[in-house]
């Protein structure tokens, strides 16, 4: 039985969203977002504002997506995640904070794939960054 424990991914920003991005209610808190599969016994949960916004409402559906596609996507988002958290002397370690405990052979199901690669997709609008050498959606 493979066991993996994210105790926390805690992305803090300092930044402000950009426009598109950002809530019209400005003064509210924003609550975090917990991915998880209790199952598996791991959590990741994402403090970035913004994120809720964009998973609500400009992020594709879920059924927009195959399982084997976020999963392809996934695993290419976190090896280049990592590398830039193992370097903070040429990435801005305010944004890269935590390693990624992803493993291709564990089947972390469609819900958690899904918001993964969508924290992926708004980040690399939110820091105009590119993780991939995908088009960002």
């Amino acid at each position: 039985m493979y066991f993996l424990v994210i105790a926390a991914f805690l992305i803090f920003s300092c930044t402000t969203p950009r426009n598109a991005m950002a809530s019209s209610n400005t003064s509210q808190k924003e609550e975090p977002v917990r991915i998880a599969n209790d199952s598996l016994e791991y959590e990741i949960i994402i403090f970035d504002i913004g994120f809720n916004y964009y998973l609500q409402s400009i992020a594709r559906p879920i059924s927009y997506y195959s399982q084997d596609y976020l999963e392809t996507r996934n695993r290419i988002y976190v090896i280049e995640w990592n590398n830039r958290v193992r370097d903070p002397l040429r990435y801005n370690h305010n944004i890269y904070e935590n390693i990624i405990d992803y493993q291709p052979t564990i089947d972390y199901g469609l819900e958690v794939n899904y918001k993964l690669f969508n924290y992926f997709q708004f980040a690399q609008r939110k820091y105009k960054m590119r993780l991939g050498y995908f088009r960002v959606q």
